[in-house]
């Protein structure tokens, strides 16, 4: 049998460079093997640039402007050869970060050819550790891969929600607590409050820090101070780090702490969370005739059962969400951990941040198909509320109640009487009116109670819808 490892193109082993690859691409620029190396070369030429144009290294000239713009220009140009390359160096160093100083090294020698610039090649990683160039670049990664992929997509869907949210916000819902009819809602209130819940942590992630730190190999500047003593490398590191976009983070051992990622890595769990709990109630709805899965209908739902459309997208969402939040999950407990001054648990670990950032862009993509492929069947939902008027024991009580607290005779035990009648049994509306008829109510209550019925007793649902942001 021919061995599937040895095919051209080489078959992906994981189901997201596989069928998904698509939905997640957009993810590989900012968080593969690759994109981590064009962004270690990125901060190294920046921290070149940064030594010779500040001139902290004495004697040292700057960098002319075409000379900077070269350098940059090879990480804009970073592409197949130049990952074949530095495949090819790293076969030799054994070392990824290293590779990455000798094939800059290389460019450099062509941008500066002339024998009197053979030393700039020495500022190259100079004073660094692999870990300042490589929190440094995994920093700008996850920011790049949440701020233009992860956060607009994850806008977008709570933006369908909140839209369904409003459309449907006149809707009666029949609500279920512990799965048994409850005070009825609408359909758009509910969404209303998923749509609430992910907005709070797309505002939390949306406010996220990411942190960068370059001092050396135990972050005390030693290398540093004895190469130039009369620096001030704590403000050059900071005005480096704050230069690419980053927060500073001042206090590290050698690596940077990660408690950032911890913390993002948590929020965007609990996004995930949040989600997986929408596409469980969505799921139940259309289980329940609420929802119509009206669009998308040329897709089999089932290889033996023609009539079938399976709410297949939520399910999907799900399974990813699941898979993404276990790596989030490991990743923030993982990262925060590293024996005294370090050890290298964190850099096998971060290389499968990419794999949970795209499980949870495969469920966002997954549950924004899903919920733009239903229509809301009112007639189903109106239908379980009809058949539901035990539902209305509650606002009975609760103005007998009130009328009770007022002095009211023939209040007594409203609770108990309600009780009576509804529980463990169905009751109609006329079951319900010749009840609150005998109850000697003020001929106000009593108006407005016999008027009352499930579908309008929704309370004040669909002003809350407002409350969105």
């Amino acid at each position: 049998m021919a061995s599937l490892a040895d095919a051209t193109p080489p078959i992906a082993l994981g189901a997201l460079d596989g069928r998904y690859r698509g939905v997640v691409a957009p993810l590989v620029d900012h968080l593969s093997e690759p994109a981590l190396n064009r962004e270690r070369v990125r901060v190294e030429v920046e921290w070149l640039i940064f030594l010779t144009t500040h001139q902290v290294v004495p004697g040292v000239r700057a960098l002319a402007e075409g000379e900077q713009q070269q350098l940059r220009q090879v990480v804009e140009d970073f592409g197949a050869d130049e990952i074949a390359e530095l495949a090819q160096i790293e076969g030799e160093t054994q070392h990824d970060v290293k590779a990455v100083e000798y094939f800059l090294k290389r460019r450099l020698t062509a941008i500066a050819p002339g024998d009197e610039d053979r030393g700039l090649a020495e500022l190259i990683h100079f004073c660094c550790t692999s870990e300042d160039i490589n929190n440094l670049s995994y920093a700008l990664m996850v920011k790049g891969s949440v701020t233009d992929v992860w956060l607009p997509r994850a806008a977008a869907l709570v933006e369908s929600v909140a839209t369904m949210a409003s459309d449907l916000r006149d809707v009666p819902l029949l609500a279920h607590t512990h799965g048994q009819p409850a005070t009825p809602t609408t359909m758009g209130k509910e969404l209303a409050v998923l749509a609430h819940r992910l907005s709070r942590q797309l505002r939390r992630i949306g406010a996220a820090e990411f942190l960068g730190k370059l001092n050396g190999a135990t972050g005390t500047y030693g290398a540093h101070l004895a190469a130039v003593p009369g620096a001030d490398w704590p403000a050059l590191s900071r005005e480096f780090v704050e230069s690419l976009g980053l927060q500073w983070n001042p206090l590290t051992t050698q690596i940077e702490s990660h408690d950032w990622q911890a913390e993002l890595y948590a929020d965007i769990a609990r996004f995930n969370r949040i989600l997986h709990n929408l596409c469980t109630d969505v799921w139940t709805y259309i289980s329940l005739g609420y929802f119509a899965q009206v669009r998308g209908q040329g897709t089999v739902g089932s290889s033996t059962m023609p009539h079938k459309v399976n709410p297949i997208r939520f399910e999907n969402a799900e399974a990813n969400l699941e898979v993404s939040n276990a790596l989030f999950d490991v990743l923030s407990s993982t990262l925060v951990n590293s024996r005294l001054q370090r050890d290298l648990t964190d850099s096998s670990m971060q290389r499968n941040i990419g794999v949970a950032f795209g499980h949870s862009l495969l469920a966002i993509d997954n549950a924004a198909r899903g919920l733009d492929g239903l229509d809301a069947v009112p007639a189903a939902m109106a239908a379980d509320l009809d058949s539901n008027w035990e539902v209305l024991g509650e606002p009975v009580q609760s103005a007998m109640r009130a009328l009770g607290a007022q002095g009211v005779a023939g209040m007594e035990n409203p609770y108990e009487r309600l009780k009576e009648l509804t529980r463990g049994r169905r009751i109609t509306g006329d079951d319900l009116r010749e009840f609150v008829a005998g109850l000697g109510l003020p001929d106000d209550v009593a108006k407005r109670l016999a008027e009352m019925t499930p579908q309008s007793y929704i309370g004040a649902a669909p002003e809350l819808v407002d409350y969105l942001d």
